[in-house]
């Protein structure tokens, strides 16, 4: 399957009562609230002996997909080319590969 693929299934269960401001605001309050149930699995992994529960984790990336595609679409984007343009940025950001110099000192970067 395709990234844009994935988009038009995902969104075959967005709620169609919402509209495109709606859905953008549901779109990021998603992410926020699926990255934070994410980082909790890392926490109680790191902070608290918990064995790391990888099944959750790969769970809360896919729901952190489907709300970012839900953001796109809300934007009138698709997923191809929100990955496409970051991608751009990183060669721009890192043309070699990473380097962490040039991770500290990222002054007029957009």
């Amino acid at each position: 399957m395709t990234i844009n693929e994935y988009q038009a299934l995902a969104l075959r269960t967005l709620n169609p009562a919402m509209g495109k401001r709606d859905v953008l605001i549901n779109g990021v309050m998603g992410l926020c609230g699926e990255a934070g149930e994410a980082i909790d699995l890392v926490k109680k992994h790191l902070a608290q002996g918990h064995p790391l529960d990888a099944e959750a984790l790969i769970g809360e990336l896919g729901d952190v997909a489907w709300y970012l595609a839900e953001t796109a679409f809300a934007l009138d984007v698709d997923l191809e080319t929100v990955l496409a343009r970051n991608i751009e940025k990183l060669k721009r950001r890192y043309p070699e590969g990473f380097d962490a110099e040039k991770s500290m000192d990222r002054t007029g970067e957009t």
